[in-house]
């Protein structure tokens, strides 16, 4: 079970992963290019991202706390034609206000509770695509290619979760609402996606790690990609997780976690989310080194011969192996790179 610290969650390396989320405001501001279909109105990744603001604050979910430019009118994919949050990828539930109705996505603001389903559905949906757009459910294995369930304001505390027992997300509410900012619901996604590659991922202190470590950094990705798709801006430091979320218990600017940060192995504290800072570094310089694409598609490939309780040395090896089968000897070398410059020990 997560339990929430002033500046971050704590999850035990088990069943149940934990992160956070956020909150957001007004308007519609553009449309995004080829937005076909039903409308929705979501943040651009985040409100402090897209505007760079730093002294943006939660004011209880007051809509005018926000400002309007925050929000991007998007199309809403995959829906099944229900009218409601369901779909190919995705499917919203919550217990704590009206369900969404699609016909009036576009309406919805940050004061409202269906704001946050609507984000939940296109930001589980724009990862999935992403995975897709990777080729992971064509020519190379699903990761998660399937519905995924997801509970809008089920946890009573500013701390989200993802949950093995029914394989779902549940976002929390408390400062900023959880499901506001689109890094807080990719991360979580990330654990499902892990989840579905290797059944009861993360059931060591290190397995554990390397789970929140790969949330952040396929949050940081898919918000990146995000932005360049929908010609977004990005004012904010890239390698800074949730920057909006975090604005109630972190100092300007605001971040709940980095990727970019200079730990070592050395540097363990046996708490998952300080510890994941080394593995997502290390995900980051791969990243760096071979673009995202390349990137990418080894850093979650590998992951499908990760053991449920990996250290960090058999994952990354894992890693290097599946760069060499993939793309050869100088994708393999740079990315040994990587975890040898985090100091892991026993990589080859």
């Amino acid at each position: 079970m997560a339990h929430r610290t002033p500046r971050g969650l704590l999850a035990g390396a088990t069943a149940t992963v934990a992160l956070l989320m956020t909150a957001a405001s007004a308007s519609a501001v553009g449309t995004a290019p080829g937005a076909a279909g039903p409308q929705a109105r979501v943040f651009m990744v985040n409100p402090v991202q897209s505007s760079g603001d730093q002294t943006l604050t939660d004011a209880k979910d007051a809509a005018d706390a926000v400002p309007a430019t925050a929000y991007a009118t998007v199309a809403l994919r995959n829906l099944d034609g229900s009218g409601g949050l369901s779909g190919r990828w995705a499917a919203v539930r919550s217990d704590t206000g009206a369900s969404a109705r699609v016909a009036d996505a576009t309406s919805y603001n940050r004061h409202d509770d269906q704001f946050e389903q609507v984000m939940a559905y296109f930001w589980v949906n724009e990862a999935q695509e992403y995975l897709q757009g990777l080729g992971f459910g064509s020519e190379l294995p699903g990761a998660n290619n399937r519905v995924q369930p997801v509970r809008i304001n089920q946890w009573g505390a500013d701390n989200s979760f993802f949950t093995d027992k029914k394989a779902e997300i549940r976002f929390g509410k408390g400062g900023v609402d959880d499901a506001e900012d689109a890094e807080v619901i990719v991360h979580e996604y990330g654990h499902a996606v892990h989840n579905a590659q290797v059944p009861g991922f993360g059931s060591s202190l290190e397995a554990g790690s390397i789970g929140e470590a790969f949330g952040d950094y396929l949050a940081v990705a898919v918000g990146e990609h995000a932005a360049a798709r929908y010609g977004w801006p990005l004012k904010t430091d890239l390698a800074c997780v949730a920057d909006w979320d975090s604005v109630m218990y972190s100092d300007a600017p605001h971040c709940l976690r980095r990727i970019d940060s200079d730990k070592t192995y050395a540097d363990r504290v046996g708490e998952v989310h300080a510890d994941g800072e080394i593995w997502s570094r290390a995900l980051f310089d791969i990243r760096s080194a071979l673009g995202a694409r390349v990137a990418d598609r080894i850093i979650v490939n590998a992951q499908f011969g990760f053991a449920p309780d990996t250290s960090f040395a058999a994952a990354a090896n894992t890693t290097v192996a599946t760069a060499q089968k993939m793309y050869g000897k100088s994708a393999a070398d740079a990315v040994r790179a990587a975890f040898q410059a985090r100091g892991i020990p026993g990589v080859a």
